[in-house]
């Protein structure tokens, strides 16, 4: 049976509601129609390329010129966006607004990758590799799913220990690469039946397919760093590489679901989140690099 198709009417968007913004998509290409819109025919250039679908920018400067100003068909680090309806979810008013809109991107990323895109279900056993916003919403994700094994992969310290306080089962330091497949295989036995890189980092990538039991699946999310050369025999054994983009989610569906999650103890994302004021983003970008916060959010106070 197929996934209906994701909300796309803004009819139900009135003034004053509290939105969470996600990416944006056409609804109109077979993907979207089928209830894949993160994997829209128009998902770069509506997202990635800071301008959208090439239709004239509502944004100028003070001379006219348009800017850059649709990043996730939206905007990012002002104080106003300009969004279309279709690529918002509205929540609950009396819900803490400043805790939910990682869940549009980075929260629904990892969460979605092992809901929609592996597919993890009870008993199963899950490695991660980077326990940053992306792995360690994937981590809770796991835990939710039941599965039994749920390994975090990381070279914080810091985050090895919150992975174990949001449902890994076990930790592993990513320091030495060889050491770490030895690790997982103490781990796993024969493999984990899924692992998921969010570092894009080709090494770290080749160590988690080595680390897949036969017919296991390896999934990528983020941009790569580099070329991925595998070994001639690297899925000879039936194992399987899949790009990720978004978790495979439709927002108006999974957001909601995952609010519901966090409510109910069970999906503690907002342990992830630390905000800044909107005049300390270079701090903020500062502790992030240096892996001493998970997810900053900017908050501007009026």
């Amino acid at each position: 049976m197929k996934r209906p198709g994701p909300k796309r009417s803004g009819a139900d968007r009135a003034v004053g509601d509290h939105v969470v913004p996600s990416f944006d998509s056409c609804s109109c290409c077979q993907n979207c129609r089928a209830g894949h819109p993160a994997y829209c025919a128009t998902f770069f250039e509506r997202n990635l390329s800071g301008v959208g679908d090439g239709t004239p920018s509502p944004v100028t400067d003070k001379d006219g010129n348009p800017i850059s100003a649709r990043w996730f068909g939206q905007s990012s680090f002002a104080t106003h966006a300009n969004v279309a309806a279709r690529n918002t979810v509205v929540v609950d008013p009396t819900l803490p607004l400043e805790q939910l809109g990682p869940l549009g991107c980075g929260v629904q990323t990892g969460a979605g990758a092992v809901f929609n895109s592996l597919n993890v279900t009870v008993g199963q056993s899950i490695v991660v590799y980077g326990a940053g916003a992306v792995g360690l919403s994937a981590v809770m994700a796991a835990a939710v799913s039941g599965a039994t094994t749920v390994v975090a992969v990381d070279l914080h310290e810091s985050r090895l220990r919150l992975a174990e306080e949001l449902g890994a089962t076990h930790t592993v330091h990513g320091g030495d690469l060889a050491q770490v497949a030895d690790a997982i295989a103490e781990i796993t036995g024969d493999g984990g039946q899924y692992a998921l890189d969010t570092t894009g980092a080709p090494a770290v990538i080749g160590t988690a397919i080595a680390g897949l039991r036969p017919t296991g699946v390896c999934g990528l999310v983020g941009a790569r760093l580099g070329d991925l050369v595998l070994d001639p025999m690297a899925l000879a054994v039936g194992k399987t590489v899949t790009g990720i983009l978004e978790g495979d989610a439709q927002p108006a569906l999974l957001i909601p679901a995952l609010i519901r999650l966090w409510q109910q103890g069970r999906f503690p994302f907002d342990s992830l989140i630390k905000t800044y004021p909107l005049e300390a983003i270079n701090q903020a970008e500062a502790d992030s690099l240096a892996g001493s916060v998970i997810k900053p959010v900017l908050l501007q106070h009026n």
